[in-house]
């Protein structure tokens, strides 16, 4: 038997580099995960592995094989033929007779022409329409398979109750802890997803959250070449009252820390950076590591970044070590599958949601159930959900 083995960045990708190889005889055993690309061990993106050999040509041997390895199957296999071959010696009996001895011969050895349930492949198809990796579909339907009986998938309301809840189980939310004072929040992310907002917004929510005290806040920015971002940080400033600082070193960096050491909390904006320029990441690493061992570090995604393009940007700012991820413009997408299950597949937790443009507005505390609002072609039955994520 010849085997074969394919690499690609998606197991949709492979599959269909497969098929193009090697034809409908080759046939999947397994698939894993491994690293492709990368430079010295560094920078590599996650991949798939799938491993598989060559079918024989003859369906009928495959077939023959699946009844024989049935004594249930191959019982009432004989005993049709038995009455068959009373039918052919008695002469009283009619032609049609036969036939329909043979038709029913036949129906007890055909195999059905899919596995798949339609309950299944309905579940594929939204989780598909919501973009979620065919990794994390298959981990589905495979739940799906274990858990619910065919009685149970006849059932559309509980097979999407099931799997609403099953998605919930999967998504971490971040739980804040104190590391000191002040507290330093780094916003690090690619070009294009709002971070210098989504840090004005995050100034003003900590600045207004309840107490006796107003909260002494400091936003620090190391954004000097952005066109107007200078303006932009400035302007939230003025209106929050809020200090800003520009720094364009890590001596800078110091220095503003020292300063400020006696306030409540600290925001860093980060300049956007795409995850392909190592060296440029790797500067600005190289910068914000003067902020030490007690800075939060949280990667803002954006809600209509492609899937594929999500689990390269969560991957190559891995060396930030961030501890959660910031999910931004959610109001310009109605399809979550994409962040859900590329953070699910990387146990990564969610923060912070913003679904507009409004200081201080637009941003909330993630949860559970207000990410699964936003699937697509789910009825979600709130009252239920609620009960199970909301936490007391």
């Amino acid at each position: 038997m010849k085997y074969f083995v394919e690499q690609a960045e998606t197991h949709r990708e492979a599959e269909e580099r497969v098929r193009s190889k090697y034809g409908d005889r080759a046939r999947i055993m397994h698939h894993r995960s491994v690293r492709l690309g990368g430079f010295l061990g560094l920078f590599t993106r996650e991949g798939v592995e799938v491993t598989g050999y060559f079918a024989a040509d003859s369906k009928r041997k495959a077939t023959a094989a699946q009844v024989s390895a049935d004594p249930a199957a191959q019982q009432s296999l004989d005993e049709e033929k038995r009455k068959l071959i009373e039918l052919a010696r008695g002469g009283d009996q009619t032609l049609d007779t036969v036939l329909s001895e043979i038709r029913s011969l036949r129906d007890a050895v055909r195999l059905p022409a899919s596995d798949v349930h339609p309950a299944i492949a309905e579940v594929r198809s939204k989780l598909e329409l919501n973009d979620f990796s065919p990794s994390y579909i298959r981990r589905i339907e495979d739940r799906m398979r274990r858990e619910l009986s065919v009685e149970q998938l006849e059932d559309s309301a509980l097979v999407q109750n099931s799997v609403l809840e099953w998605i919930g189980e999967s998504i971490r939310i971040h739980e804040p802890r104190k590391g000191g004072s002040p507290e330093i929040f780094i916003l690090v992310g690619p070009t294009g997803v709002g971070k210098t907002t989504t840090i004005a917004k995050l100034a003003a929510m900590y600045g207004l959250e309840r107490g006796t005290r107003k909260r002494d806040i400091r936003v620090l920015t190391i954004d000097n070449y952005r066109i107007g971002a200078r303006q932009q940080i400035e302007t939230y400033g003025q209106i929050m009252d809020i200090a800003v600082s520009f720094v364009e070193s890590a001596d800078d960096m110091k220095k503003y820390l020292a300063l400020y050491q006696d306030a409540d909390m600290i925001f860093v904006d980060t300049i956007g950076k795409s995850p392909r320029d190592f060296r440029k990441l790797g500067e600005m690493n190289e910068l914000l590591s003067a902020c030490g061992g007690r800075a939060r570090v949280h990667l803002a995604i954006s809600a209509t970044t492609k899937t594929a393009d999500v689990a390269e940007i969560a991957t190559q700012f891995e060396p930030f070590k961030y501890e959660a991820v910031v999910i931004t413009k959610l109001d310009e997408t109605s399809r979550m599958g994409n962040v859900i299950g590329v953070l699910a597949e990387r146990d990564k937790p969610i923060s912070f949601i913003t679904d507009g443009q409004r200081v201080p507005q637009d941003i909330e505390r993630a949860t559970v159930m207000r990410l699964l609002r936003n699937l697509e072609g789910f009825d979600v039955p709130r009252a239920a959900l609620e009960q199970r994520f909301t936490v007391a």
